[in-house]
């Protein structure tokens, strides 16, 4: 397999590892932990894996951990908060919105991920990527409004639910090209080595900043999130392999592509949502869902 195959193969693998985070996280979010407590058992449970991963990595293969400068903390930092806040936002939205619709809510960042870039990393738009854009903003107007409501309004875009959603899209898209800046610092050809010693480096400071503020926020929160551990630990292997799977393809491909070729996860939300969850998604919510679907093919084909 070559490189420029490899980071659609990663990409897919991402997407299926995310989708059974998030739904471990919405079983954990409603029954047992607040939103910042099921986000800190992402990285708490992930990083001894990670760990362990990187180091047998270095083991088997000999190679040396790059060396780590400002820039490379500064991306990293950058797309570790953003990542945090981003999280919880989703986690948040899963109690407003069904698991499919929350999702989809999340998968905005396709489309925020092509102007982060532009500001970040000097991406350009084109006219048919900012015609995808609209397209997009169009499925969002759709999905935004309340459950009750018939057809759609711009008033519908001020519920909860649709700030929620629209603001995890917001910092994950800053995440995700974040994470492409800091990776691309690395002295290395090596995609693992980059994804691994990215991964790590991102996951230690989000595990100590989210521990600082569950100390000085929601003490308790620590102790049930390590009684949740039987679940809490499948939260933390399925971030892994995600994470890993993300950072890889990150950096070999543009952000906004293995984003945009993420949204595979839309489909596998809506298998979730209906199958295990058992929720009923409405005509508008469908609609909306795939207007912002043919939106983000419109963005691969453009982009």
């Amino acid at each position: 397999m070559t490189m420029p195959d490899l980071w659609i193969v990663v990409s897919l693998m991402a997407a299926i590892f995310q989708t059974v985070r998030f739904m471990l996280q919405k079983v954990l979010a409603t029954s047992t932990l607040s939103a910042a407590g099921a986000t800190f058992a992402r990285f708490l449970y992930s990083a001894p894996f990670i760990a362990l991963l990187l180091v047998g990595y270095t083991q088997a293969t000999g190679a040396r951990l790059p060396a780590l400068d400002a820039r490379f903390w500064g991306f990293g930092l950058l797309g570790g908060t953003t990542q945090i806040f981003a999280t919880i936002c989703v986690v948040l939205l899963f109690k407003e919105r069904n698991f499919a619709v929350g999702i989809t809510f999340k998968k905005t960042e396709v489309i925020q991920t092509v102007l982060v870039g532009a500001i970040l990393l000097g991406d350009r738009v084109s006219w048919g990527g900012l015609g995808a854009i609209l397209l997009g903003l169009v499925g969002l107007l759709l999905l935004s409004g309340e459950k009750e409501a018939r057809g759609f309004r711009l008033s519908g875009m001020a519920n909860r639910a649709a700030g929620l959603g629209i603001a995890s899209g917001v910092l994950f898209a800053f995440s995700a090209v974040s994470y492409r800046g800091a990776s691309l610092t690395l002295a290395t050809d090596d995609p693992l080595m980059r994804a691994g010693v990215t991964l790590m480096a991102v996951v230690a400071m989000q595990t100590v900043i989210m521990t600082v503020w569950l100390w000085l926020r929601e003490r308790g929160e620590m102790t049930r999130v390590w009684q949740a551990r039987r679940v809490a630990v499948w939260i933390g292997l399925t971030s892994m392999g995600g994470s890993l799977c993300w950072f890889i393809a990150f950096t070999l491909q543009n952000a906004a592509y293995v984003k945009a070729l993420g949204q595979v996860e839309l489909i596998l939300s809506v298998i979730a949502s209906t199958l295990f969850f058992k929720e009923k998604i409405t005509v508008r919510e469908a609609i909306g869902m795939t207007v912002l679907v043919a939106s983000i093919l419109l963005l691969v084909l453009v982009i």
